[in-house]
């Protein structure tokens, strides 16, 4: 019996490697920490995700996206009186009256964390600190930040200036969208050329060591090994710092198909890499991008009511990607939603069913089954129906049609039976009088 259990529990052990889960073992040093699937933002790990946190200059990737959303990176800033000396931190010694393009302003704010530069594109893009803080948190919301509030563009202390690793993980999400965004966060190195106001060029370096971090001073210990800071695949984000934030680093990497986000906040010192990598080393050790189903894949063959075909074909709308735990692929159960008959009219990717993938009893993906062919109604049933694909049963006129139709016939047959009645007595009559002649 013992051992049979014994079997048993190594059986389970063995099938069932992503129940007891790497992720319960991550030993993160940070406050708060989650890592993300870039593609889909599933959660693969998550510490206090959703607590509110000081974010330092990991604000800026917000400022980043409103810059490139409403600006021009041809514009041509010029910036004010006040700037160069309102705020204090990281900068590239804005002067009054300096000329610089927006496109420099950004790669000043993502690479070298300028907060100068900050505060000159948001009063560029909106006219005020305050109106460019408004702007934010209504981005923040659209882009699905459940408890964000900014009140800066470079993340300076403030009590009201707070977010969450959740919310940042989704905010550098959309970010990663952008073809500019991504193309300048991955870059450790920029130079901004002479203004009007600088003889000389601005060089500009990333604090972000996963770029670039190796050799003697780059190294950390990671799960007892001795590892550069520089990561293997990593190409962004965006580092922060401040006494009360401690080190924030919101970081991405992409190795084949796969590209994770992890957000690691209030860490002490290199910490903030060490948890990096652990949350990095996860995703891509454990996790596996499958696709699971692709466009235009045939679905089944559904009979149809009153059509002028007999069935329709039922197909994938689009291709569908999911993230899974690596060794798991088989185990995706695909369940098919369709009814057994449908009633014509239909139109061609027509939505008639879905297809749902689970996985544990879970729902990880969905797509939906759509009509790979238009189906008109036959015979009667389709000259019954309009146009506009509302039956002619609905329209008050066709009513008023049948009645004339009706009355006319009621009409017709009366006439008929008094056209019989005078017939039949013409022919009594002419019987009756022959029979008297003879």
């Amino acid at each position: 019996m013992k051992k049979i259990i014994a079997l048993f529990v190594i059986t389970f052990l063995l099938t069932n490697t992503f129940t007891i889960s790497y992720a319960d073992k991550l030993d993160i040093s940070a406050e708060a920490a989650i890592l993300i699937d870039a593609n889909t933002g599933k959660i693969l790990y998550e510490k206090n995700a959703h607590k509110p946190m000081f974010p330092a200059s990991t604000t800026k990737i917000m400022t980043a996206i409103l810059a490139l959303e409403y600006g021009n990176l041809d514009d041509t800033v010029v910036i004010d009186d006040k700037t160069p000396y309102e705020i204090s931190g990281s900068h590239i010694a804005l002067e009054p009256g300096e000329t610089i393009t927006l496109r420099n302003l950004l790669y000043a704010l993502l690479i070298e964390s300028a907060n100068d530069a900050a505060e000159a594109i948001a009063k560029h893009i909106s006219g005020s600190i305050q109106n460019f803080a408004d702007l934010m948190n209504k981005k923040a919301k659209e882009i699905g930040a459940k408890n964000t509030h900014f009140t800066n563009p470079h993340g300076l202390p403030d009590e009201n200036h707070t977010t969450t690793a959740y919310d940042l993980a989704m905010i550098a999400r959309y970010a990663m969208q952008n073809d500019t965004f991504r193309s300048i966060v991955k870059n450790y190195k920029y130079t901004i050329p002479p203004t009007n106001k600088k003889s000389e060029p601005r060089y500009l370096k990333s604090a972000n060591r996963l770029l670039y971090g190796t050799g003697p001073s780059n190294k950390i210990v990671v799960n007892g090994k001795t590892v550069d800071i520089k990561y293997d695949g990593a190409d962004g984000i965006k580092t922060g710092y401040t006494h009360a934030a401690q080190q924030c680093l919101v970081a991405t990497a992409k190795r084949g198909n796969l590209r994770l986000i992890s957000v690691v906040l209030h860490a002490v010192g290199t910490n903030v890499y060490v948890d990096t990598h652990k949350l990095l080393d996860y995703g891509f050790n454990n996790f596996a991008t499958k696709q699971l189903s692709f466009k235009n894949e045939f679905i089944k063959n559904i009979d149809v009511i009153n059509g002028d075909k007999p069935f329709v074909t039922g197909i994938i709308n689009k291709s569908v990607f999911s993230m899974i735990p690596k060794g798991r692929e088989n185990d995706i159960v695909k369940n098919i939603v369709l009814p057994d008959k449908i009633t014509a009219p239909i139109t061609k990717d027509q939505v008639i069913g879905r297809v749902e993938y689970k996985l544990d009893g879970k729902i990880i993906a969905t797509a939906n089954i759509v009509s790979a062919m238009e189906i008109n109604q036959k015979g009667i049933i389709r000259v019954v129906e309009t146009t506009d694909g509302k039956s002619l049963f609905k329209k008050w006129w066709f009513w008023l049609i049948v009645l004339f139709i009706i009355w006319r016939i009621f009409i017709g047959y009366k006439r008929y039976k008094r056209a019989k009645r005078r017939k039949l007595r013409k022919e009594i009559t002419f019987s009756y009088s022959n029979r008297y002649k003879n």
